[in-house]
């Protein structure tokens, strides 16, 4: 599944196109590495989204085409949250 997809199934980010843009825009890495939107996610992979000051890093765990959304979190389990409260 890509990886635009895969953010919007799990709720990660809420629609494919912020997904999309989120990828160009070079705020979303896979195993350590920049991805773009047609990166192929696979089972664990680690994804790191960063949202301004705020990065979230998720372990995949499941790959779905569909789910709902009280399931969504049942995709990925969360290593890491920070924010980066350091002054500009």
């Amino acid at each position: 599944m890509r990886l635009d997809k895969y953010l919007k199934v799990s709720r990660l980010i809420k629609r494919r196109t912020v997904a999309n843009e989120a990828c160009d825009a070079s705020r979303i890495s896979v195993n350590g590495k920049t991805a773009k939107a047609s990166y192929e996610i696979r089972i664990g992979d680690v994804i790191e989204i960063t949202f301004g000051q705020r990065t979230l890093k998720v372990r995949v765990t499941d790959v779905k085409e569909h789910t709902l959304k009280s399931d969504a979190q049942s995709l990925y389990e969360v290593v890491s949250q920070s924010v980066d409260t350091s002054p500009q």
